[in-house]
């Protein structure tokens, strides 16, 4: 059984489906005010391995892509850039889902957009003030936190520090790694000289940005999924909120199971543009790289464990993967002349799909399955090269190879 680290409780849960005719999982995408960099590919990359692994398993599952093209910061952004705002999202989203295609990523059943669910965003705020979790003030519709039992329930946030006078927060995100303990917005009015607007039922005005992931849900698929999938830092001042706002709509569980992975750094530190060490897949692409290598360096570890990006480290795993590539080469050319292999192979081919399973199936260790993988593959090459592994025996593993790459996108 695959079993997977749910953040909600906080164990290591046998994962079920809500329906057995398939799965649903969300994933959040890119805020597209920017260009993805590789610590954001690695999150959007360990998102399609889980999609894949479930597939392998023989599952039904859509995944949800949400993009977050309205937002304080890409409203700025195209302010200083002198671009309308549609242009700087189509240019980045374009961009991404070229980027998200080379790395070998599986179309996403549905990729929906923020902008595309204002309707089902003012959907939302609407049952919120009715049933009392929002209120408007200075023009503004806010979520009063305490309004909903067991606020902070993801994270784990510490009640007993929220502040007595009551506090708000108007913008979207805020920087840090520290949450306010205030209600926090869901509903930007209108403003003399706003360029980015809509004309709706509550008035004119944009949804913020902590309402627009369950505005896209209740467009798609609806506030019930298997599983939501993001990186760690949406744990601070976003799941949480939207944990808030679905459950108080629709009076249930909003997901089952929720999947958070850890930040890629580069040499030792968190990549950010004060220290000019933000890493694109272009400035590695151009430097020789190739795709297939920066999709198993981003994979290649465990997704809940910190992974460290040097030039050294990068090179040691590109050749790695080189290293196994030849070994698959070779055992697709064996043409011996026996035609019963060695048992010691036979047991060999056996174990290549059941350690990749063993692996995979403990909350997706990739590295472990991998590593198993190559050290079972060595051995095959060097019994192939005594002539012990029969030419049909070697198509079995190439066979079991395949299958196996369906999820790593790597070998072949």
């Amino acid at each position: 059984m695959l079993k997977l680290c749910n953040l909600m409780t906080r164990r290591l849960e046998e994962f079920q489906p809500l329906d057995e005719r398939g799965v649903l999982v969300y994933t959040c995408g890119p805020s597209t005010y920017q260009l993805p960099h590789i610590g954001n590919y690695r999150t959007f990359l360990y998102e399609d391995v889980l999609v894949r692994y479930l597939e392998y398993l023989g599952y039904r599952v859509e995944r949800i892509l949400f993009i977050t093209d309205v937002e304080d910061k890409a409203i700025s952004e195209a302010q200083k850039e002198q671009v309308a705002l549609q242009d700087l999202m189509e240019g980045n989203i374009k961009a991404f889902l070229r980027e998200f295609r080379k790395l070998r990523a599986e179309e996403p059943t549905h990729i929906t957009r923020s902008s595309k669910s204002v309707n089902q965003a003012v959907q939302i705020i609407e049952a919120l003030l009715k049933k009392g979790y929002a209120y408007w003030h200075g023009g503004n519709v806010y979520y009063d936190a305490l309004k909903f039992k067991g606020f902070g329930k993801l994270y784990r946030l510490d009640m007993s520090r929220w502040p007595k006078e009551k506090k708000r927060f108007h913008k979207d995100t805020y920087p840090g790694n520290r949450w306010n303990l205030g209600d926090f917005i869901l509903w930007h009015g209108f403003r003399a000289g706003d360029e980015v607007f809509w004309n709706t039922r509550i008035g004119k005005g944009r949804p913020a940005w902590n309402v627009q992931d369950p505005s896209m849900a209740l467009q798609t698929q609806g506030l019930r999924a298997d599983i939501y999938c993001g990186g760690v830092d949406n744990m601070i001042r976003h799941h949480d909120y939207v944990v808030a706002i679905t459950e108080a709509v629709s009076d249930k569980p909003f997901v089952r199971f929720w999947l958070h992975g850890e930040h890629l750094f580069v040499d030792g530190r968190k990549m950010s543009k004060s220290l000019g060490n933000i890493i694109y897949p272009k400035d590695l692409i151009g430097r020789g790289c190739e795709w297939q290598h920066l999709r198993f360096f981003l994979i290649n570890g465990y997704y809940r464990k910190r992974l460290n990006f040097t030039f050294a480290r990068f090179k040691k795993m590109c050749d790695r993967l080189h290293e196994f590539k030849d070994m698959v080469n070779k055992l697709q050319k064996v043409k011996s002349a026996t035609r019963e292999s060695d048992q010691r192979a036979k047991k060999l081919i056996g174990r290549l799909k059941s350690d990749f399973e063993s692996n995979m199936n403990n909350d997706l260790h990739v590295k472990d399955a991998f590593d198993d993988v190559f050290e079972t593959v060595s051995k095959l090459c060097l019994l192939a090269e005594r002539g012990k592994v029969s030419a049909a025996d070697s198509q079995k593993a190439i066979g079991v190879l395949r299958s196996i790459d369906r999820v790593l996108q790597v070998i072949f």
